[in-house]
C-alpha cells in the first residue's frame, strides 16, 4: 500500500523546522530517519498532510558527557550510537543500539525518531526507562525536559506539544558497581521485538543490591517497570554476583545479543 499524498518540506535549521511544525499544525509530522514513520504511512495508520524533513538539521548528532549526565542528540543513528564511546563505557546502551533491526535500519533510524514514535515494541523507550532517562524537547518557547515515563503516555502517543521536537535524550552515568543488560526477543533480526527486558543494578560492598531497575517492553502500551521484582532484590545480598561487576566499574550482566 502506498502512503496518502502529502506535502514535503525541508527546513535548514532547527528554528525553521519548529516554525514550520507550529504553522502547519497537528496534521504535520517530522521526518527523521523514517524507519518507523514510513511503514506507518504505508499502512495508512496515519495520514499527515505535511512531512517536515529534519534529517539534515545540523548539530543534532552527538554523544557527550557533562557533569555526570550522558546526552545523545536526537538525530544520532542507532548504529552510530552503538559504536560511540558512550556505548563502549555503558554496555547496556551498546546492547540496545547494536541490536536494533538490521544494518540498513541502524544506519538510517535515529534515537529521537524511535522515542517520538512511541511504538510499544520499540527498543529505545524500554532501554531509556531502565536508565531513568529524560527526553529533551524544543519548541518556539524554548527547551524542556520530560522524564521518559511521562513522555510516552500511550501507544504511539507522547507528551510533545504542538510544534515541539525531540532534540536529545539524557541520563545519569550509572554509579560504580553498576551493571546492566538489554535483551529483545524477535521472530527475525529485522523485526520489532515481540517483547524485551532491560535490567540495571548497583551493588554495594558485600554484593548487596543497592538499587535495581527492571523494565519490560512490548507487554503493554508503554514500557513497564517490574516494581515487585525490584523490591525483592533491593537491599539483599546476591549469592552469585556477575563477574563483570567484580572486575569493571561499569559492566554488562552477560553478552547475550538479540
Amino acid at each position: 500500500m502506498y502512503p496518502a499524498p502529502f506535502r514535503y518540506h525541508r527546513p535548514s535549521s532547527l528554528g525553521e523546522a519548529l516554525q514550520m511544525l507550529s504553522a502547519l499544525g497537528e496534521s504535520a509530522k517530522p521526518l527523521a530517519g523514517g524507519q518507523t514513520l514510513i511503514p506507518i504511512l504505508k499502512l495508512r495508520m496515519d495520514e499527515p498532510t505535511d512531512l517536515v524533513d529534519i534529517n539534515r538539521l545540523p548539530d543534532l548528532c552527538y554523544a557527550t558527557e557533562r557533569d555526570g549526565w550522558i546526552e545523545i542528540g536526537a538525530l544520532s543513528p542507532h548504529g552510530w550510537v552503538a559504536k560511540s564511546d558512550i556505548a563502549a563505557s555503558i554496555p547496556i546502551v551498546r546492547d540496545c543500539a547494536g541490536g536494533i533491526a538490521d544494518v540498513q535500519v541502524r544506519s538510517r533510524g535515529t534515537i529521537g525518531g524511535s522515542v517520538s514514535a512511541a511504538d510499544p515494541s520499540g527498543d529505545w523507550p524500554t532501554l531509556l526507562r531502565t536508565l531513568d532517562a529524560e527526553v529533551i524537547c524544543s519548541g518556539l518557547d524554548g527547551n524542556r525536559t520530560i522524564p521518559i515515563q511521562d513522555f510516552n503516555t500511550a501507544a504511539y502517543t507522547t507528551a510533545l506539544a504542538l510544534g515541539e521536537l525531540v532534540v536529545g535524550i539524557r541520563f545519569k552515568r550509572p554509579d560504580a558497581g553498576s551493571a546492566g543488560s538489554y535483551i529483545a526477543y524477535k521472530k527475525s533480526a529485522a523485526a520489532f521485538p515481540v517483547c524485551s527486558v532491560g535490567i540495571q543494578l548497583t551493588l554495594d560492598p558485600g554484593n548487596v543490591c543497592r538499587d535495581v531497575r527492571i523494565v519490560l517492553g512490548g507487554v503493554g502500551p508503554t514500557a513497564r517497570r517490574v516494581i515487585q521484582a525490584e523490591s525483592e532484590l533491593r537491599g539483599k545480598a546476591l549469592s552469585r554476583p556477575p563477574a563483570e561487576i567484580r572486575s569493571h566499574r561499569h559492566g554488562s550482566l552477560h553478552e547475550r545479543k538479540h
